[in-house]
């Protein structure tokens, strides 16, 4: 295959959504039950943006998953031609670092982790991270607004933006920002996003279902129907009880 025909990779990061396990700090307001299933919900929407991606050419859907031996499970979230890549050990810098040098290995043009929590991630910045990743070596990455990041891609693995980095702090963007600026690489800042990891947030999805678009949304946001469907569900049986 010529190098420009190569397809950038698109995958999430994710585990394969287990009660007990998955979405734990959105226990409360939810049950272990509904973490899972919610989790579950935010794959499915999340693939089915990146599949859009893939018909419309260029791009190679995936999830970057674990545990091992849950490999059943999880395709049943994902379009049929998704490709499956195992994390590694480690931290999460580790298990990004691997992922993107496992894709990138299968001989993709780019690769791009994202994040398995924001179901309504906009189309158009998946589009814009392909997009720039197809302009040369560059990183490309999506500021999340708790301080961490939506996204992140490269063209070739680089190690150290993935070292010594404070994993769940606000200080996540600013330090990977500064460790692309120490090895002299380009960085593209697409628009901001937000992941659902906890009550605040969880909120805030609720209110971006009902239609209250967020202040910080540039693109409009998917319409995740997995996951609307959950909550509208959890919210006629908490009007029920």
């Amino acid at each position: 295959m010529n190098a420009e025909d190569a397809k950038v990779a698109v995958a999430i990061i994710c585990k394969t959504p287990t009660p007990g396990r998955s979405k734990t700090r959105l226990s409360p307001p939810l049950l272990p039950e509904e973490c899972a299933e919610i989790s579950a919900c935010f794959i499915h929407d999340l693939a089915a943006t990146i599949g859009c991606l893939a018909e419309a050419g260029g791009v190679a859907g995936g999830a970057v998953y674990t545990p091992v031996g849950s490999e059943a499970q999880l395709r049943g979230l994902l379009p049929a031609d998704f490709t499956l890549v195992l994390q590694g050990e480690g931290d999460l810098g580790a298990r990004l670092h691997k992922g993107i040098a496992d894709l990138l290995a299968a001989g993709h043009a780019g690769a791009i982790i994202v994040n398995s929590d924001s179901p309504t991630l906009p189309r158009a910045i998946l589009q814009d991270a392909v997009a720039a990743l197809r302009r040369g070596d560059t990183m490309v990455i999506g500021p999340a607004i708790d301080g961490g990041y939506t996204l992140i891609g490269l063209t070739r693995p680089h190690a150290r933006l993935f070292e010594d980095i404070p994993w769940s702090t606000d200080a996540v963007f600013a330090l990977t920002l500064e460790r692309a600026r120490e090895i002299g690489l380009s960085a593209v800042i697409l628009d901001p996003w937000y992941d659902i990891d906890d009550a605040a947030t969880y909120a805030l999805l609720e209110a971006e279902l009902a239609g209250e678009r967020p202040g910080f949304a540039v693109a409009a946001p998917q319409e995740a129907p997995w996951t609307r469907a959950f909550v509208a569900r959890r919210r006629a049986g908490i009007a029920a009880a």
